[in-house]
């Protein structure tokens, strides 16, 4: 994380696709992890794309039956 881009609250959000409440509540419920300058929170690129990645659902998938429907 040390040459990792540090995003703002609000460069993370726009990244999100959200306002900025979102990720000040993943901030202040600690399930995402920041970096504090005094009073500033910043939030690494690396971290967001992380939590990204960890909560991408992925489709299911169905197999098609050889069978077809019934009649």
């Amino acid at each position: 994380m040390s040459s990792d881009l540090l995003l703002t609250v609000e460069q993370a959000a726009e990244r999100l696709g959200t306002t900025e409440r979102f990720p000040r509540r993943l901030i202040a419920e600690r399930r995402i992890a920041f970096v504090k300058i005094g009073r500033h929170v910043r939030i690494a690129d690396s971290v967001l794309t992380a939590y990204i990645e960890g909560n991408t659902v992925q489709p299911i998938r169905r197999r098609r039956s050889r069978y077809g429907r019934a009649a």
